[in-house]
Order: structure tokens, then C-alpha cells, then sequence
């Protein structure tokens, strides 16, 4: 007794079935393109991370803001510190290089653009050192390495959706642990900022009265001049700062919904809340550096 051979599928029935899977083709393309645009307009955001090397400039310079400022025993504790703060800047300026190179490199990939970036890669093959001081932990250094490592590791490859689930899946958790390092940088300098404030105008709280006198009513409106100026500068500079924490966080959580989008559990790693505009009291003449 011989086996039966299957008919073969009818024309129509056979045609149906290729027409869905070009459909099913058709669909995975699209949800493919669609998030592929979606990680192109992330890495479109890294110019939003800016302000965060000019800060970082800002909080290497503080000492000789400062300075004119301070008192002779003031001038000489703040020394050392001027002196850590400008060994840190280096680090703290890479740690943002890292992260804007591994979104460029995303959205390189993301697009399908063949563009060299060997010599930003190269920028972050030194390691940095951890900075307690500041809040940059072991964590965060190993964060970067990864960074690192994978920036080495994938420019060039050319399997578009699949290297950009590679990059995200492998450099998720780095990439999240890199923004929270500047998340931790940024309430640094702002610390170092409110200080600098109050440093500032608690000399110029302390000194004017005492110029306050018909002789010297000249230097008196203008030491009063002067501090309006500084207040009003102190203010602006706080709204920067909190400006600057919260595009870190908006990165982190485009970040995070890209990682979903492609299937990627995120960790429990949390995402810094950005800092409210500091409402600081009057400075007092006893602040100091």
C-alpha cells in the first residue's frame, strides 16, 4: 500500500499566502523604518547636551571668579580646591563626549550613513577616575569604559536594524549610567554654584554699608549697581543649570523608550529628576568657599 503524496496547493490558495507574507514583510518593514526614524531623531537631540560643557567650564573657572571676593584665609582654602576642580574638568568633559558620540554613532547607524568617526572614537579610548567628590563613583568609570568598548566595537557595521539593536542592547546600560553621571556632575556645579553666590554677595551684603557715607556715595551706588548685576546673573545661571538637568533627563527617557521599542528591558536603573530653579535666600557674609 503506497503512501499518498499531498496535492499540491492550489494556485489561488498558494498565491494567497505569498501575498500575506509580502504583507507581513511589508508591515515588518515599516514598524523597521518607523523605529529607525524614531532613533535618528534621538540622536538629533545630542546639540540639547551643550550646555553642560559650557557649565563644566564655568565650575573649572570658579576660583578666579571668586577670588576678588575672598578673604586672605578664604583665598587659601580655595586653592586646593581650584586646583581638584581643574584635574576633574577633563573627566567630567569626557563622560559628555562619550554619551554624544555613542547617540551620533546611533543615529550613523540608524540612517545607513557610511561617515568616518574614528578619530571621536579614538578621543574615548583614555579611561577616567572616579571623583567622590563630585558623586562620579567606580560605577560611572566602568560606565564609560563600556561606552568605550562598544563605540570600538560596532562603527561600521552595516546590518542597519539589527547593529541598532546591538548598540542599544549592549550599550543601554552604560549609556543610562553615563547620563546619570552628569545628572550626579550637574547638582555638583550647582552646589558650587549656590556657594560662589553666596560668597559673592554676602561680601557685597557686608562691605557696602560701609561705604554708605557722603564721601564715598559714588563707590557705594556702584558696589550697589554691581550686586544687582551679579544677583541677576546668579539667577540666570540657576535656570541653566536646572535647564541643563532636565534635557539629561529627557535624553535618559527617549533612551529608555527606544530600548522598549526594540525589545529591550530596561533595568531599575533610575532617571535623575531635574533640580527646580533654586530659590536661594539672601547671602550672608559668613558663607564660605
Amino acid at each position: 500500500m503506497h503512501a499518498s503524496v499531498p496535492a499540491p496547493a492550489a494556485p489561488g490558495r498558494l498565491l494567497q499566502r505569498l501575498l500575506l507574507l509580502w504583507i507581513m514583510a511589508l508591515l515588518a518593514g515599516c514598524a523597521s523604518q518607523q523605529r529607525l526614524s524614531e532613533v535618528r531623531d534621538f540622536a538629533a537631540k545630542a546639540p540639547t547636551l551643550s550646555s553642560y560643557t559650557d557649565l563644566s567650564q564655568r565650575y573649572r573657572d570658579t576660583w578666579q571668579r571668586e577670588q576678588p571676593y575672598l578673604t586672605p584665609a578664604a583665598d587659601a582654602r580655595e586653592k586646593p580646591i581650584d586646583a581638584k576642580r581643574r584635574d576633574a574638568y577633563p573627566d567630567f568633559i569626557a563622560i559628555h563626549h562619550a554619551v554624544v558620540t555613542y547617540m551620533r554613532a546611533l543615529g550613523a547607524l540608524a540612517g545607513g550613513e557610511q561617515f568616518d568617526m574614528q578619530d571621536q572614537i579614538k578621543a574615548t579610548a583614555e579611561g577616567i577616575k572616579a571623583w567622590p567628590d563630585a558623586g562620579i563613583t567606580e560605577r560611572h568609570v566602568n560606565a564609560y569604559a563600556g561606552l568605550a568598548r562598544l563605540l570600538a566595537r560596532l562603527v561600521g557595521g552595516r546590518e542597519q536594524d539589527r547593529a541598532v539593536q546591538t548598540m542599544l542592547r549592549d550599550g543601554y546600560e552604560p549609556m543610562q549610567a553615563s547620563l546619570d553621571a552628569m545628572s550626579t556632575v550637574l547638582r555638583h556645579y550647582d552646589k558650587t554654584h549656590d556657594n560662589e553666590r553666596a560668597i559673592v554677595l554676602g561680601m557685597l551684603d557686608v562691605e557696602t554699608p560701609f561705604a554708605d557715607n557722603p564721601r564715598d556715595r559714588l563707590l557705594a551706588v556702584l558696589a550697589k549697581a554691581h550686586r544687582q548685576d551679579k544677583a541677576a546673573e546668579y539667577r540666570l545661571l540657576g535656570l541653566r543649570h536646572t535647564a541643563a538637568a532636565r534635557h539629561v533627563n529627557d535624553i535618559q527617557m527617549q533612551h529608555q523608550a527606544l530600548a522598549r521599542d526594540y525589545g529591550i528591558a530596561p533595568s531599575t536603573m533610575r532617571v535623575a529628576s531635574p533640580p527646580t530653579p533654586s530659590m536661594n535666600p539672601p547671602a550672608t557674609a559668613g558663607a564660605t568657599p
